[in-house]
């Protein structure tokens, strides 16, 4: 008797071992997805325009992933010029291959496919993806990305009745091929046309909503060169979630998202049924564009009638206020199931400060950005292949200074060194009079502090190293500073940049190369075997497996 108990033990714990193996090695879930990317036409601001579609639809489909998903995205090419996208906030662990801007990838050519394959790895929130090459970004080929956290990973909220997304940004008349041709005149961009609300003008667009509900609401700013501010006529807004982090829930009446940045927002519908205006304005810049999508009742009973509510529009005080009261939901689990407070960013010693100053020099007569007085120009191959075939005179470490020399600008491919595993302190100081936003790939970071006037040592005094949020984007107001803390925990090669894409475009971005000299796939993932293949990089071979 005795034995066969035995034999059922060992059995039962063999049994255990066997199905705990499973679950450890079990892999996370796929989501497969087939696009064509092409041209079609709309009337957005009431003129036809050719756009880029995805499968037909403008702006794209929306990709929705829970934390850990892989994502499988086969994507045909039927512009006929080259195509890349990028995919504004996920950080892509381990494979800047395929973050989708050209100094890690090459274009998709004309009647080509790629696919993209990436995890939304240990990420939650809203984030959007967008074509990076050019002025693509100017006639459309973005959409929305909602990443939701795993089931019993508890949220900071109640279950919505219901989650919208807004895209919203400038737009022009122009055709992107029309405002490159501006750029590479030499000359600035015209103020833009006007504002679009998931692709559509005025009173374009209806997001419906059942009386005594709450919704959520998910923004993002995908404009070219415009911060915006968004309100409900009548409504007040809490924010929960911004890039990723979810936040000390406070009500505002507006919110201001600058270029690039996307928040989420729960909005409850306890007025009166009836229709009421969402507006979307520009904001800190001249003139003020303005434009309305409709909050409609199920039970309403009135259309939506008379001006629509004015917001705030130069004041950059108030911006400001605002900003610094977006504080981090320490208390809250992230994408695991721990508070997000756990991870003390302000008790870690930062190993090195790096200062960026913008400026819009002139360059062998033509206008131009920069930052630190080196405005970017793209190399004949991606950076990243260039670094993995070990391809010389592509571009140089070092190239990217630390700090502003205030010497006169010039043109170089602009790739800084930095170190696997370090902990930076980098201060973006604005000496312009307009409000910048700057993005960096594959990382978030704390934004740890902003204010007037000029950065220095002293500043740090005034840093929030306690509840500040983590994110991929931030603002730099106009003769002002930002200062951000980021650990470098994510080997590749990153494109830091202006998400003022005409900025960008005409070199107000550079490489963060982060190293690890270990050269293990536990730092960084092989390169992909479909890798494109272009520049001095071609007729070479990826991996056999």
């Amino acid at each position: 008797m005795r034995d066969v108990k035995s034999v059922v033990s060992c059995l039962f714990v063999l049994l255990l071992v066997v199905l705990q193996q499973c679950c450890v090695n079990a892999e996370d879930p796929y989501r497969f997805y087939s696009w064509r990317i092409h041209y079609g036409f709309v009337y957005p601001l009431g003129v036809k325009q050719q756009v880029i579609m995805i499968n037909g639809q403008f702006p794209g489909p929306q990709i929705n992933a829970v934390t850990n998903d892989n994502l499988i995205i086969s994507v045909y090419n039927a512009l006929g010029e080259p195509f890349l996208l990028s995919w504004n906030g996920l950080q892509h662990r381990r494979n800047s291959w395929q973050d989708g801007v050209y100094g890690t990838s090459c274009p998709i050519p004309p009647r080509h496919n790629f696919t993209y394959m990436l995890q939304a790895k240990d990420q939650i929130g809203s984030f959007y993806y967008f074509p990076s090459l050019g002025m693509h970004k100017a006639s459309g080929g973005f959409g929305a990305i909602k990443i939701f956290s795993r089931y019993r990973i508890p949220v900071p909220f109640a279950q919505p009745a219901g989650d919208h997304t807004v895209l919203a940004g400038d737009w022009y008349k122009r055709s992107h091929r029309q405002l490159k041709m501006i750029l590479d005149a030499g000359h600035a961009l015209p103020a833009p046309d006007g504002i679009l609300i998931n692709g559509q003008g005025w009173n374009g667009y209806t997001f419906s909503v059942d009386q005594g509900k709450t919704y959520r609401f998910r923004i993002s700013n995908v404009g070219l060169t415009t911060s915006i501010n968004f309100r409900i006529q009548g409504h007040t807004m809490k924010l929960v979630e911004t890039e990723g982090s979810h936040t000390l829930q406070n009500s505002y009446g507006s919110l201001d998202v600058h270029l690039g940045q996307s928040y989420s927002v729960l909005v409850t519908a306890n007025q009166a049924p009836k229709d009421y205006y969402i507006v979307v304005s520009s904001r800190l810049a001249s003139p003020v564009r303005t434009t309305t999508a409709i909050l409609h009742y199920s039970n309403s009973r009135a259309q939506v009638w008379g001006p629509p509510p004015r917001g705030p529009t130069s004041q950059v005080y108030s911006s400001l206020a605002q900003a610094r009261s977006i504080r981090w939901n320490l208390t809250a689990s992230g994408p695991r199931p721990n508070p997000q407070g756990s991870y003390h960013y302000g008790l870690i010693k930062t190993q090195r400060t790096i200062m960026l100053v913008n400026s819009a020099p002139w360059i062998n007569g033509k206008q131009r950005y920069a930052i630190n007085s080196v405005s970017f120009v793209p190399g004949d191959t991606p950076l990243k292949l260039a670094d993995y075939f070990n391809i010389g005179g592509v571009f140089n470490l070092g190239s990217m200074p630390d700090r502003p020399s205030y010497g006169g600008a010039y043109l170089t491919t602009s790739v800084m060194a930095a170190d696997f595993r370090s902990f930076v302190e980098i201060v973006f100081q604005n000496w312009e009079d307009s409000v910048q936003s700057y993005h960096i790939d594959g990382h978030a970071f704390f934004v740890v502090g902003m204010d007037g006037g000029q950065w220095t040592p002293a500043s740090r005094s005034r840093y929030n190293l306690r509840d500040t949020v983590a994110r991929s984007t931030t603002q730099v107001y106009p003769k002002s500073w930002t200062a951000i803390y980021m650990a470098l925990d994510n080997v590749g090669m990153w494109n830091i940049r202006s998400e003022n894409w005409a900025r960008q475009y005409l070199g107000q971005q550079f490489y963060l190369r982060v190293y690890s000299p270990a050269h293990s796939w536990r730092d960084e993932y092989p390169i992909p075997k479909n890798a494109l293949l272009c520049g001095r990089a071609r007729g070479r071979h990826t991996r056999p497996f």
